[in-house]
């Protein structure tokens, strides 16, 4: 018996454009090329004092003379600001090539970011008011102090055209040969910091800026420093749970954007003797998955010898998104730790998924902190009347008048 058969199959219909355009809308992530992705993982220096201008810098280290060629040419997703680079004059300089920065970037925004903690580590130097660091905030007792000082710096990083600080310190500075942390930390009381932390986040947030806790899982007992080695830290699961986990825990309850990792080794977390930066169990099994957090890692700079000392330039960027790590933060060799990347995504190292976590991750964040909106930062011209403001002073005489 000769089966009958079956109906020719209807041919499925196209999508709508309007299907198209709503599902584009619902996942960022659509349209986006391979090398697009990668490229919002990637947050590093870029040379000169405006957008468009030639640095010999930026030829030997991209392939491209001008800060938007760089931009284009690898899709970047963020850079750093940083003295030495030609980047920071003053203010009105400052608030045009990062206005220039954006505009090279017209389809998704640039993140751009600088260390900015007040004090010891005040990157952005004469250009904004003079703010007390952590240790002088810290010695009032007054956590509110944290907040008002990390809400009147986001307020003149944001005139700047400044969208993320890397700040605030986490670390309890138990160790008083520190030195690397020392008063760039809250103090020696983990309470204490915990409670300094947290209030700078909703500072920070107040002002619409994006916060970065630093330095994951924790760099304030340790007598070396990272720029230069690898510290080893030998506190028990217990010492760290009392002594370096509650300031980010708080930072983690009170909707921190970001957390840095530390380029150290603790083998009571991890005994594979890699830094925290490249460690899975770190990053993913303890930050991620026991502390809970659902925001952005990112990497201490990876141009530091704590992170570099065992493997090269480009295993390094692949072995921290492995880890759990979203942005990379000043890689000393770009094109190396960019290719590399590219390389073990196509190779199926990394994979699609995993990528695709990190990116969302990034966009989310820019998202939540209104980069997308085009009003979200000051007219430049504006910016030399809004920084260095006498209500910032008077907050700076306030909290140092609290600790004279």
């Amino acid at each position: 018996m000769t089966p009958t058969a079956a109906p020719p199959a209807t041919p499925s219909a196209a999508p709508s454009t309007a299907v198209v355009q709503a599902t584009a809308a619902a996942d960022p992530l659509t349209g986006m090329s391979l090398r697009e992705k990668v490229g919002q993982l990637f947050m590093p220096v870029l040379y000169g004092s405006r957008v468009d201008t030639a640095h010999q810098e930026n030829q030997a280290r991209y392939g491209v003379a001008t800060p938007a060629q760089v931009i284009k040419k690898y899709q970047l997703g963020g850079m750093i600001l940083f003295p030495g680079t030609g980047n920071i004059v003053d203010a009105r300089q400052l608030a045009r090539l990062t206005a220039g920065l954006r505009a090279a970037s017209p389809k998704t925004p640039l993140l751009i970011g600088v260390d900015q903690e007040n004090g010891l580590v005040s990157r952005l130097g004469d250009v904004i008011t003079k703010l007390p660091g952590a240790k002088t905030i810290g010695d009032t007792g007054d956590p509110d102090k944290a907040r008002i000082v990390a809400r009147a710096t986001g307020e003149e990083l944001r005139a700047l055209g400044i969208s993320l600080d890397f700040a605030p310190v986490a670390d309890v500075n138990v160790n008083p040969r520190n030195p690397v942390i020392g008063p760039r930390a809250y103090g020696a009381r983990p309470k204490l910091v915990a409670d300094m932390v947290s209030a700078a986040v909703k500072g920070f947030h107040q002002s619409g800026i994006a916060a970065t806790a630093k330095h994951f899982p924790g760099h304030g007992d340790t007598a070396t420093d990272s720029h230069t080695a690898l510290p080893v830290i030998h506190h028990t699961r217990a010492q760290w749970e009392r002594l370096d986990a509650p300031p980010f825990r708080a930072a983690i309850k009170s909707g921190v954007d970001a957390i840095m990792s530390a380029h150290i080794v603790m083998p009571k977390l991890d005994s594979s003797g890699d830094p925290a930066t490249l460690s899975r169990k770190v990053l993913t099994g303890l930050l991620r998955e026991e502390l809970g957090f659902k925001g952005v890692i990112i990497t201490d700079a990876l141009n530091m010898d704590g992170v570099r000392k065992k493997y090269g330039d480009g295993e390094v960027a692949v072995r921290a998104v492995l880890a759990g790590a979203d942005i990379l933060l000043m890689p000393p060799d770009f094109p190396k730790a960019y290719q590399a990347v590219v390389d073990a995504v196509e190779s199926g190292r990394i994979s699609a998924s995993r990528l695709n976590q990190s990116v969302r991750r990034i966009l989310a964040m820019k998202t939540k902190r209104g980069l997308y909106a085009k009003d979200f930062f000051p007219d430049p011209s504006k910016a030399a009347t809004l920084v260095r403001t006498p209500e910032h002073a008077k907050v700076a005489r306030a909290v140092t008048a609290d600790t004279g």
